[in-house]
């Protein structure tokens, strides 16, 4: 015999009217997964997918109907959130209407405020089924339930509930286990334990977003909001100082910041750069709400925060989106500071994309608004990207002297890792006057303040110049075992750009080995490498290597269209030091094309 239980509220209600022997089979339904019970197999019933949710609509409201406006139909069935209920609504609705076309229920459905209002067909309705399980909460639980949709990320961790609710990370926890039993949340998939992540499901957030605004002040739901950006700042900068090893190369603003226990802290962000990756969709949102909500200082101390991952990960788009956002409410607000942090980190945006003229005008005012507002630190990390750009364009004396204030103020914060990006830029001002002992002696130094300071990023790019600095001084295979050593960092950090480089580092060693089949591989890697991340230098510069090797092999016009690439390239990001380098490789080229 088949005992079928639906819609169970409890464990309570099913153990009375359970079999008392084995040949019988009980089937219950549930809107709770009832853990309760002994020995039961749970089937999590998912939503339709798209193909299921247009076949069900086409056995409701017609084949020949739904077959005429796929499109439509398609686009009805996301907006149901693919929901058996839901579609079965729609369905009955146009099965109701035929005058109706399905463009235009899918109008109707548009409006989010009027969604669930419309999901509604004689005795069934969306709104009715997801209120008899948000009213079987408790109290506390349908608290949490609201809040999560102040959120506007499709997906939040964990530890939201804590900043929330206010509470200690165990109780809010527990209420989110709770929602999730009685799938009003439901975990994603990814991570697992306290990197665990949730969602709603789309119809059920409308739900949520209507119980918010009716139930919750707005006093509430702005402080509730603030604590969990607090919360995202908090760890945002912890996740931060442990890839760089330090509270280095970053200006601070006076927003609040709410803390997590430092057990919970250490587990999230073990490993600093998938929290960072876990967290992309809540930090951009959380960038915006916080604009959205006047929280200004909130605002754009999460999108200096939010770089660490921007920068390693070449997510350039989430940048700008996020700092022009920034900027736009620190100029609302009248806070300099916060302007200037975010005109020194577009303009650093910039120096990535090889636009160098945009990013001098950023920097210049950026170096403006800290000087008004007394930041020392601020004005170090411009003039420290202000000497870059002079000396990328040939302007020694002036990088020099850049370099040089900046280095006396990180010395004096005790900003090690900025310390030593600046030595390391100061370097290779000493490789390009042809000084590779002065420029051994700056190295060294960076990369003591690198490795002091925790900084695998800036270890990297000091063992770079030193491969640079050993190729100069004719020490191929030295040069090319510290390649290898950054190749071997790079890699680990999942630096794409850092690789690009370090490959055609090791590609020019063994070109000038006499490797010519391994410099081949390590340039045209490098090459690939530079072009799906769009580093415009790195790619000019591995397309100079190969023009190198062409030459070596005796092929002249492969060496000229390469040079005449690379040449194309740093013209146009006003890289004159590069320009003066290619110059004299593509005038070979074509002499010896020339003589053939």
């Amino acid at each position: 015999m088949l005992v079928v239980l639906d819609d169970a509220g409890s464990e309570s209600q099913v153990l009375p009217l359970l079999p008392g022997n084995a040949l019988s089979a009980v089937l219950v339904t549930s809107r709770s997964r009832l853990a309760g019970l002994a020995g039961p197999m749970h089937v999590e019933v998912d939503v339709f997918d798209s193909a299921q949710s247009v076949e069900l609509l086409s056995r409701i409201a017609g084949a020949d109907r739904v077959r005429s406006d796929e499109g439509s139909a398609t686009t009805l069935a996301q907006l149901c959130g693919q929901l058996p209920l839901a579609l079965r609504i729609a369905g009955a609705r146009l099965s109701a209407r035929p005058h109706w076309s399905i463009e235009q229920l899918v109008g109707r459905l548009e409006d989010e405020t009027r969604r669930l209002d419309e999901l509604k067909h004689g005795d069934m309705g969306i709104r009715a089924s997801i209120a008899m399980t948000y009213e079987s909460a408790g109290e506390e639980a349908r608290r949490l339930f609201r809040r999560l949709a102040l959120l506007d990320s499709r997906t939040f961790s964990g530890w939201v509930g804590a900043a929330l609710l206010d509470l200690p990370p165990a109780e809010a926890q527990d209420l989110l286990d709770d929602l999730a039993d009685a799938q009003l949340v439901e975990p994603t998939g990814t991570g697992h334990g306290v990197r665990s992540q949730y969602r709603f499901h789309d119809l059920i957030r409308v739900y949520a977003r209507e119980r918010l605004a009716a139930e919750e002040s707005a006093a509430e739901r702005s402080a509730a909001l603030e604590r969990v950006l607090g919360t995202l700042l908090h760890l945002a900068e912890e996740a931060h100082r442990r890839e760089y090893g330090g509270d280095y190369v970053r200006v601070h603003g006076p927003a609040r910041r709410r803390t997590l226990p430092p057990a919970l802290v250490d587990k999230l962000i073990e490993d600093p750069l998938a929290w960072y990756e876990r967290e992309r969709p809540n930090l951009v949102a959380g960038i915006r709400q916080a604009a959205q909500a006047g929280f200004t200082e909130l605002c754009w101390d999460l999108a200096i925060s939010a770089v660490t991952l921007f920068e390693s990960r070449i997510y350039l788009d989430d940048w700008r989106e996020t700092h022009e956002i920034a900027l736009r409410a620190t100029r609302q607000a009248g806070d300099l500071r916060g302007q200037a942090a975010m005109l020194h980190s577009i303009g650093t945006l910039y120096i990535t994309e090889k636009r160098f003229d945009d990013a001098r005008r950023d920097f210049d005012e950026a170096l403006t608004l800290f000087g008004k507002v007394g930041d020392d630190q601020g004005r170090a990390l411009v003039l420290r990207n202000i000497a870059f750009l002079d000396r990328m364009g040939g302007r020694f004396e002036e990088a020099a002297e850049h370099y040089e204030r900046a280095l006396e103020i990180f010395r004096a914060t005790g900003d090690h890792v900025a310390a030593a990006y600046v030595l390391h830029g100061l370097a290779q001002l000493r490789l390009e006057l042809d000084d590779p002992e002065g420029a051994g002696r700056l190295l060294e130094e960076a990369l003591r303040l690198s490795r002091h300071g925790g900084s695998r990023r800036v270890e990297a790019q000091v063992l770079h110049r030193m491969g640079e600095m050993h190729l100069q001084a004719g020490d191929f295979p030295r040069a090319a075992e510290v390649f290898r050593r950054t190749l071997e960092v790079v890699r680990g950090a999942g630096d794409p750009t850092g690789e690009a480089y370090a490959l055609h580092g090791l590609g020019v060693a063994r070109l000038r080995r006499g490797e010519l089949e391994a410099a081949e591989s390590a340039l045209q890697e490098a090459l690939t490498l530079a072009g799906s991340v769009g580093e415009r230098l790195a790619e000019g510069r591995a397309l100079l290597g190969l023009g190198e090797l062409a030459l070596a092999r005796a092929q002249p016009r492969r060496a000229t269209g390469h040079c005449e690439r690379a040449l194309a390239l740093f013209r146009a990001m006003g890289a004159q030091v590069y320009e003066a380098r290619a110059l004299p490789l593509l005038t070979r080229a074509r002499a010896m094309t020339a003589g053939e």
